[in-house]
């Protein structure tokens, strides 16, 4: 008896210490290969730093096809993951949207929804041989206080096949909801200048990108001619076409050798206007090219003509007394899918351009890393400007062996120390010697061969303007504001929150070919092996209480 006690009380004084020291030194184990369960450092320390009550309404939840419930399994096991390094500030709620007690109320829960920024998706399923629709929302709604920020999780590349898509926002739930979880908790944000007094394009052309920025930083517009960028923590120039003053490139130089953050979209050949037979793109020159080239860059001019290009709408005829419009490919706009390895760039969809030029790699700096983000396709042609550019071009079919020009850069970055395009050209008696800087801290640079990237369409029936990346043929918005946001993201957040974009997982998808020749076989063994199991350890439980008691 005494025995028994004394075994009951050190089990008992076991476990109590097994406890003590789980809720002292706190740790986990995540075994799988791709470290599917694991957050990055950097959400980490941001769910530790958290100073208010986070909630969080995800309406992934029902029943779904096995490809939304590997995502809403994802999106739970993030979260309670998220929950742990919380320190009790996060609070998730799930709900169904399509459960209602009439189909009215359904529907006004789904306007809510699409009200406060979350957009549905049609799933199609098979259940008992009959094809059935389902509307769900997968997203979620992050609030704090009285703010709230909508996520959607499904994202990817749209030229992947449902299953990858469904991949790629597996493996984006990490970013997509800290992020959301930063721009609430965070209190101070970031700056980002925007020089726009170098181009005619109207604010409402740009007028997408500016919101969108603005949800997420304090913007500043050319800033009445300041002295220096310094205090911004990047700098955006928005599709230049006229030239820089020395004195303006100078403050350029200054600002990127000083450690700052700069996206330039610019043009090398400017198209005024296309007509049917044709017009000439000309040279652009912003004089900017002997600072793009001390940094390791050079844009040509010239344009891009690739096979995996936009559509536009064009008049192939008459039918009767109407005209015959159709979509045709229009080479001269390449739709960009080739991506460098980068978290900025990782599981976008397409980037869509207009008049694309090319980018070069020059000089040896060993300072600089140089990392291409946006390519063309392999199938690529280029013409220098002045070239002739008319819409009748997409009526002829093009001949494949002309478009051999292999992978062209058209967005890449650099990061490093910069050297000073100045260096020894300021002299002592000079205004700016005393604050000129020949080397300074590491910068980051990106240059996008095209100024129309960050080009928003309009309706002007609605007199609205259509979202950042918006194709009206084909009615599909492309990744273009991701792409620059993403850029941002990596510009400015010194944490590198960013850096979960790069976690990979694996699809390991079983052979459906040999399960449909194997499934009785299989199914067999699912029946009859657990079965076996239980009548061996039943067996073998009843041998040993027979020796022991017999």
């Amino acid at each position: 008896m005494k025995k028994n006690l004394l075994r009951f009380v050190l089990l008992v004084g076991l476990l109590a210490g097994i406890n003590w020291l789980a809720s002292t030194f706190f740790f986990r184990l995540d075994l799988t290969e791709d470290k599917r369960y694991s957050i990055s450092d950097a959400t980490k320390q941001l769910l530790n730093e958290l100073d208010k009550d986070v909630t969080i309404n995800v309406y992934l939840t029902g029943e779904f096809p096995a490809g939304f419930e590997r995502l809403e399994s994802a999106t739970l096991e993030t979260l309670e993951e998220f929950k742990t390094y919380s320190n009790g500030h996060l609070f998730i709620n799930y709900s169904d949207p399509t459960e209602a007690t009439s189909e009215e109320q359904r529907q006004k829960q789904y306007l809510n929804l699409v009200d406060r920024g979350l957009t549905p998706t049609n799933v199609f399923a098979n259940e008992n041989g009959k094809r059935t629709e389902k509307i769900i929302f997968p997203g979620a709604i992050v609030q704090a206080d009285t703010l709230s920020v909508p996520v959607q999780l499904l994202k990817g590349n749209k030229a992947s096949t449902p299953e990858e898509q469904l991949n790629q926002s597996y493996e984006g739930v990490e970013f997509e909801m800290a992020s959301a979880i930063r721009l609430l908790a965070s209190p101070q944000r970031k700056k980002v200048g925007f020089i726009v007094s170098h181009t005619k394009i109207s604010p409402a052309r740009l007028s997408d990108l500016l919101a969108s920025v603005q949800q997420h930083y304090d913007v500043f517009l050319d800033m009445n001619n300041p002295e220096s960028y310094d205090g911004l923590d990047a700098l955006l120039v928005m599709k230049p076409d006229s030239a820089f003053s020395e004195d303006e490139k100078f403050k350029l130089d200054q600002y990127v050798t000083g450690g700052g953050k700069a996206i330039f979209f610019v043009d090398g050949a400017r198209v005024d206007s296309v007509s049917l037979e044709g017009n000439y793109a000309q040279p652009l020159d912003l004089n900017l090219n002997d600072l793009f080239f001390r940094w390791g860059a050079r844009v040509n001019t010239n344009l891009v003509k690739d096979l995996n290009c936009a559509e536009i709408l064009l008049n192939v005829g008459n039918v009767g007394d109407k005209p015959e419009i159709r979509p045709m490919p229009w080479r001269f706009f390449p739709l960009l899918n080739n991506f460098g390895r980068h978290s900025v760039t990782r599981n976008i969809n397409a980037v869509y351009t207009r008049f694309l030029s090319t980018i070069d790699t020059v000089g040896g700096n060993p300072n600089i890393k140089k990392t291409p983000l946006l390519m063309t396709s392999a199938y690529t042609q280029t013409v220098n400007a002045p070239a002739l550019v008319g819409y009748n071009e997409a009526r002829r079919q093009p001949e494949p062996s002309q478009y051999n020009g292999g992978v062209e850069i058209a967005g890449i970055l650099l990061e490093g120390t910069f050297t000073s395009l100045f260096q020894n050209r300021i002299l002592p008696n000079d205004p700016r010697f005393k604050k000129f800087r020949s080397q300074g801290s590491a910068g980051k640079v990106i240059i996008c061969s095209d100024g129309d990237l960050v080009v928003n369409d309009f309706d002007y029936k609605r007199n609205a303007p259509l979202p950042l990346g918006y194709d009206r043929v084909t009615k599909q918005t492309f990744g273009n504001k991701d792409f620059i946001m993403n850029a941002l993201d990596y510009m400015t957040d010194a944490n590198g929150l960013i850096t979960a974009r790069s976690k990979e997982i694996q699809i390991r998808a079983l052979d459906k070919i040999r399960i449909q020749e194997n499934r009785k076989l299989w199914q067999s063994i699912n029946l009859l092996i657990p079965l076996l199991l239980i009548g061996v350890f039943g067996s073998l439980r009843y041998f040993l209480r027979i020796r022991k008691f017999g």
